[in-house]
């Protein structure tokens, strides 16, 4: 059981660090490089492209590498990769070395998802909080993400965001490898379709899997528009919005983090309601308040605006376990990395394309018209979750 703790908090390591990674750029962007560098907010983001793509494209060879191989060895792939690629972004000189740094961090992210999160559910008849814990994690690595670029950027430059975390990844993934050696791979790894036990759901009708699937892959895809533009802009967003309190790089940090913080803790709370209610219900609840929240950001600046950030992000991050939940429900053990690698293939897909639109959006109508799309898209989204058949999407024993 001890070992079995730990190891869900390298699970739980590996998704904030997952995270994290991902994020350092956007606020390397917005505080420091558009001076040193001589370029645009608008003309920097794009480089981060690649690294999206590759974020979504790689899951579905993780995903099957992992069901083939180790799920356990490709986390430690995972730690060690993403660590040393972070360690040659932060060598870059120009737009196209950071770019090509980023693309590689891009390709050791791809891993988690799919292999981690098969992990956390793995054996668990409810698995609402285990994710939601896990998810949380996650989320404190975007907050950290904004908040030690920007303590490093005003103290140590902003090479060292991306050396410092690189170096401890690295130390985490070389520890997994030790901590792995001396565990049963069918005690750490799901790799093997004969440890399904009790964690395989029971077989459903091809035309309720498809129906569900398809609403799974839509709002993933929406859901991931809206996750990469509040996540990626919001630096952006509060040092125009809170100047008149948020003059420094790291003041901005500082907000950021308070609000995505506070917003992780949406995450417990939608694990509880999902693992007690049907999910058709409180996936609907939470797209309804995106919408209303989005709507009310528009024009909004100063407390009022750092006030609204936190509602709605926590409407956002509460999204989060919902699919996951529901793939976790549907998929059989035996390929369900595959199946989470699908999902996140649609979810960093369309993430990557978010970072070009933030950058357009922002450079020729500001970040009104973003929150009016996001408010549309949210919209969608609930209208999605309104086709989820009830009995297919309540907790075992509700």
């Amino acid at each position: 059981m001890q070992r079995k703790k730990i190891n869900f908090l390298y699970l739980n390591l590996g998704h904030f660090f997952d995270h994290l990674f991902m994020l350092i750029f956007a606020s390397v962007a917005a505080l420091r490089l558009n001076d040193e560098w001589g370029m645009s907010y608008a003309e920097l983001i794009p480089y981060a492209t690649p690294g999206f793509v590759a974020f979504g494209v790689c899951a579905i060879l993780a995903g099957w590498i992992a069901d083939k191989w180790s799920r356990a060895g490709m986390i430690v792939i995972f730690f060690i990769g993403i660590g040393l690629s972070s360690i040659l972004a932060g060598m870059a000189n120009s737009p196209l070395q950071i770019a090509a740094g980023l693309t590689l961090i891009g390709v050791f992210a791809a891993i988690y998802h799919p292999v981690g999160l098969a992990m956390v559910v793995h054996g668990r008849e409810r698995t609402g909080i285990p994710l939601a814990i896990n998810g949380i994690f996650g989320n404190m690595g975007v907050a950290s993400a904004a908040l030690l670029t920007g303590f490093l950027i005003d103290n140590a430059g902003w090479r060292s965001a991306f050396y410092l975390p690189g170096v401890i990844s690295i130390l985490l993934g070389l520890s997994y490898l030790v901590f792995i050696r001396g565990e049963k791979a069918t005690e750490v790894s799901d790799a093997s379709a004969a440890t399904a036990g009790k964690s395989a759901p029971a077989s459903k009708p091809r035309h309720v899997l498809l129906r569900v699937f398809a609403i799974i892959f839509f709002t993933t895809a929406i859901g991931g528009l809206i996750f990469q533009s509040t996540t990626f802009a919001l630096p952006k967003i509060f040092a125009e919005r809170l100047s008149d309190f948020a003059g420094t790089a790291t003041r901005v940090g500082w907000y950021a983090f308070l609000v995505f913080s506070l917003a992780a803790l949406a995450q417990l709370v939608v694990g509880f309601l999902v693992d007690r209610h049907s999910i058709r219900m409180v996936f609907a609840s939470v797209a309804l308040l995106q919408v209303i929240f989005f709507v009310i950001m528009t024009q909004l600046s100063g407390i009022a605006a750092l006030v609204v950030a936190i509602a709605f992000m926590f409407a956002v991050f509460g999204q989060i376990p919902i699919n996951d939940v529901l793939v976790g429900r549907m998929a059989r053990s035996e390929w369900r990395s595959r199946a989470y690698a699908i999902r996140y293939v649609v979810t960093f897909s369309v993430m990557a394309s978010a970072v070009p639109l933030i950058g357009w959006v922002h450079g020729n109508w500001g970040f009104e018209l973003l929150f009016q799309i996001l408010a549309f898209a949210a919209a969608t989204i609930f209208a999605a979750t309104l086709l989820l058949p009830a009995s297919e999407t309540r907790p075992q024993g509700a």
